[in-house]
């Protein structure tokens, strides 16, 4: 019996995880996972993977399972159950509850069987596969490798992985778990590749935790700190250096309040008595007494940050001689809105910390070294880097071959692709259709190339439009109207306007046909034509006819 690995996202870019196993007796999905829109991808809210495969087999689906709370593991699991449906959603304790929350407001908290993963009970039957679960370190709390023992061999998928000697929760990467599955043998190892660029050992959290005790200690006025809503960790951090330093907290943002109830429900994250206080409060307290967290570390245009940096918020505005601490790595794609953002903070007068100024920020991923102690220890016959870009995949790859896998069991693949794993065997099948869906509002998978080609061309040129009427006769004609959004040439603009308008007036005498459709094209070409002659710009040009 073969076992088919076939990654759906995740690979060659970061985010949109989700990768298929499967056997002639089911499939076990693991992680269902949203990317960031790209600027090039306007009006586009989220990018969800493919599911053309998972709903041609859905009746064979078995479970999903999430190795932890990220909205890049778990943001497209309510379109996935409602675009193809799950029996079995398993995961540990604190994703559920994540997860639980997330359902509800899709009005799916009953679509699907939600099971908790206890990495303590050892192996457990799930689906066609024999599974057992290794607690790992990574920025949010209960994250999990996932092992499936088949009959043609052991399959181990990392997760997000960081070996963090020093976790701020107490729990360590189980590499003991990882050394045991590695005695017994492992065909395939798929292997998180974030930061196989990086040389040594990602620092630990225990370091931010320090860095922003100090930061919020000596910060003369308000603290403003803006992380992931699900890095917990990192909340629970700012949380307590607030207590230390006598300040009470503001939280601000739908996402990270929830998510910090629901931690503090499930005792994940603590919050000292009388500490928190509402954004309606702020104004009343001394400012050197303030810490705000909050939203936006990714610049999106309607994150509280955001907000409040553009003074478009309505409890908090930044102030000068604020401090405001970008506790979080900008997801590619996202520099430019982050810079703004920042640049806007500085022009109004607050002292702004990131990264690459200050220790604010580690990342959740293990570096060279790290993935080099997991490879050591699983010692795997194959390997698959997932999660990472193009040149992430192949540095895994080549640390991969250091630790003495054969160049030739290296697996640098693309999304859609197919491993067969038969009696330890990996050999490439045939590909599967794999790609991207647009969430546009409402809508899931209806943008078409042409939309985003359109979008494109308004954002870059504007639009014309030329409303033309048809008479039968020829006194009543009236000239053609042109209307202009996001098309001004420099210089001769109006004058060109008119040439269109002119233009239009000679298609419409010269054209014989009285077909709408014709007349359009006719329209089109010439305006076109003009326009790109003239102003050296191709704006979407709309011909309107009317025939009264």
């Amino acid at each position: 019996m073969t076992v088919r690995v076939i990654p759906l996202g995740g690979i060659g870019e970061i985010g949109k995880n989700m990768t298929v196993v499967e056997s002639e007796d089911g499939i076990v999905v693991i992680d269902a996972g949203i990317a960031f829109p790209r600027d090039e991808m306007l009006g586009v809210d989220l990018v969800l993977p493919d599911f053309s495969y998972l709903r041609e087999h859905a009746a064979r689906i078995r479970a999903v399972i999430l190795t932890h709370g990220h909205e890049d593991h778990v943001g497209g699991l309510p379109y996935l159950i409602r675009e193809v449906g799950v029996p079995e959603v398993w995961a540990t304790r604190l994703t559920l509850g994540l997860v639980k929350a997330k359902l509800d407001e899709h009005g799916l908290n009953r679509a699907a069987e939600l099971r908790e993963i206890v990495p303590e009970r050892g192996v457990i039957p799930l689906g066609p596969f024999r599974a057992e679960f290794i607690r790992v370190t990574h920025s949010i709390p209960d994250a999990v490798a996932v092992v499936l023992h088949t009959d043609d061999g052991t399959i181990v998928h990392s997760g997000d992985i960081k070996i963090d000697h020093t976790p701020v929760d107490g729990r360590r990467t189980d590499l003991a778990r990882f050394a045991a599955v590695g005695d017994r043998g492992v065909a395939l190892l798929l292997g998180d590749s974030t930061n196989a660029e990086r040389a040594g050992w990602t620092p630990s959290e225990a370091v931010v935790t320090r860095s922003l005790e100090r930061v919020i200690r000596d910060a003369p006025g308000r603290v403003i700190v803006t992380s992931f809503a699900s890095h917990i960790h990192r909340l629970q951090g700012v949380i307590d250096a607030a207590a230390a330093c006598d300040r009470f907290v503001c939280v601000v943002g739908r996402s990270m309040t929830r998510n910090l109830n629901i931690a503090r429900n499930l005792g994940y994250a603590s919050v000292p008595d009388g500490i928190l206080r509402k954004p309606a409060e702020i104004a009343e307290l001394e400012p050197e007494r303030v810490v705000i967290l909050c939203t936006g570390s990714q610049g999106e245009p309607l994150s509280a940050l955001t907000r409040i940096a553009y003074n478009d918020h309505p409890s908090v505005s930044v102030m000068a001689g604020d401090t405001v601490i970008i506790s979080a790595k900008p997801v590619p794609g996202n520099e430019l809105a982050v810079h703004d953002t920042m640049n806007q903070l500085w022009r109004v007068g607050a002292r702004v910390l990131h990264q690459d100024v200050a220790p604010v920020h580690v990342s959740g991923h293990g570096s060279a070294d790290e993935l080099k102690t997991v490879l050591a220890l699983v010692r795997p016959t194959y390997v698959m880097p997932v999660h990472g870009e193009l040149r992430h995949l192949v540095a895994h790859g080549a640390l991969a071959e250091e630790m003495g896998v054969l160049a030739a069991n290296v697996l640098i693949v693309e999304n859609g692709a197919c491993l067969e794993l038969t009696d330890g065997v990996v050999q490439r099948g045939a590909n599967v259709t794999a790609g991207v869906v647009f969430v546009d509002g409402l809508g899931i998978g209806d943008i078409a190339d042409v939309v985003l080609r359109d979008r494109r061309q308004l954002s870059a040129d504007g639009v014309l439009i030329v409303v033309c009427q048809l008479h039968d006769d020829a006194a009543e004609m009236r000239e053609p109207e042109v209307i202009a959004r996001g098309f001004a040439p420099e210089g001769a603009g109006d004058e060109l306007l008119a040439e269109v308008q002119l233009i239009a007036t000679r298609t419409l005498a010269d054209v014989a046909e009285r077909e709408t459709k014709i007349i359009q094209a006719h329209l089109h070409d010439a305006i076109a034509e003009l326009v790109y002659k003239r102003a050296r710009k191709r704006p979407l040009i709309l011909p309107v006819v009317v025939d009264v």
